[in-house]
């Protein structure tokens, strides 16, 4: 968002780039800044920004602000035959939450873990960030909140945020509303990467998630409108803060416990579990003729329980939609080594399953204990 990728916005002129821009378009009677584009306010932005960026610096960045590329060495990052992996993301309907709350930093957050999780769970390391931010009016006060965030999310992820893009759009967003985007590369060299061996007899292994992370918003603000609950009602499920507060948990950045894992030599494969939850990403990372065998009972947030009971959604909805507490989920030959470098990690891993042979594409079977997720 704020170093190398300076570009300006969209075609028509309406973009904010992240360099200042002197001048504008003007007549006698017309401005941009009448049109509803402030330059000024965007070159403010870009002020607030440049420290932010640079804490999250990192071997590899070259040049300084103001290019019309971000320029980023592999060579002094370290590596000696690297293969890039690039991963693109969103926030979702979560950014009605933020922009209704105020949390605009926790969608910060957000957006880069779900570029970076992706990243590592193919053995690749994050090297760069850039991002996208669009809104109907830029407020300077707010976008910082979100780049700020990003930044945050970037220096615990360790990798650096290299550009981005400020679009101020008046028409096609409401003046309030904001989208993001979020765009990260990273590396591993070759013959290094994930999935790698998966056989019959693997463990499968869950690492906690913070909560909802980033996916089914849209369902998540149905159960809470059909309910007749605000985002500062408290939150049902125990957590003693206001629902919102406790909704926009961020997801987490699980980077630095994988790259400990793979490095270790203890990963064969790992999936990032957001969309589509454990049945929709696992067999992604399996080779067909295998069938990933999970008992559910593992321990979830009890926001999961809450939202099942109150919308009434059914166990096989629950866990294509939500990631129901498992935030990664990881194909291991040696569990108890795993789950133990986890640990000193700080992340909490349980057992969830085993790879069993199959027939035809990879596949997921999980079976339920009555009454799951109460």
């Amino acid at each position: 968002m704020t170093s190398g990728e300076m570009t300006s916005g969209t075609s028509g002129g309406s973009g904010l780039s992240r360099h200042p821009i002197r001048g504008g378009i003007a007549a006698d009677r017309l401005s941009y800044r009448a049109a509803g584009v402030d330059i000024a306010l965007g070159d403010a932005l870009v002020e607030q920004i440049k420290p932010l960026a640079r804490a999250t610096d990192r071997p590899g960045v070259l040049g300084g602000l103001g290019g019309f590329g971000a320029l980023f060495d592999l060579k002094a990052s370290g590596f000696a035959d690297p293969v890039l992996v690039a991963t693109t993301d969103g926030v979702g309907t979560k950014l009605k939450v933020a922009v209704e709350t105020g949390l605009h930093d926790m969608v910060g957050l957000d957006l880069v873990a779900m570029c970076v999780n992706d990243l590592v769970v193919q053995g690749a390391e994050p090297l760069f960030f850039l991002d996208y931010f669009a809104t109907g009016k830029l407020h300077v006060g707010h976008a910082r909140a979100v780049l700020a965030g990003i930044a945050s999310g970037c220096k615990e992820a360790g990798c650096a945020l290299v550009g981005g893009e400020t679009a101020e759009m008046p028409g096609l967003y409401a003046e309030a509303d904001y989208d993001l985007a979020g765009f990260a590369v990273g590396a591993a060299e070759r013959g290094q990467l994930l999935p790698s061996g998966v056989t019959p007899g693997d463990a499968v292994l869950g690492v906690a998630s913070s909560g909802v992370h980033s996916n089914g918003f849209s369902l998540v603000r149905r159960v809470v409108e059909a309910n007749g609950l605000t985002w500062d009602t408290t939150a049902p499920f125990g957590s003693g803060e206001a629902l919102g507060r406790a909704l926009m948990v961020p997801t987490r950045i699980y980077v630095a416990a994988m790259l400990a894992l793979h490095r270790a030599g203890l990963l064969k494969a790992a999936a990032h579990i957001t969309g589509g939850g454990l049945p929709g990403n696992l067999p992604r990372v399996l080779p067909n003729g295998t069938v990933a065998v999970l008992q559910a009972g593992w321990p979830m947030p009890p926001v999961f329980g809450w939202l099942a009971r109150t919308g009434g959604i059914a166990p096989a909805e629950m866990l294509r939609v939500f990631n129901c507490g498992v935030g990664m989920a990881l194909v291991t030959a040696e569990p108890d080594a795993t789950l133990a470098l986890l640990a000193e990690h700080g992340e909490t891993g349980f057992r969830i399953g085993t790879i069993e042979a199959g027939a035809g594409p990879a596949s997921v079977r999980i079976d339920l204990p009555d009454g799951w997720p109460a």
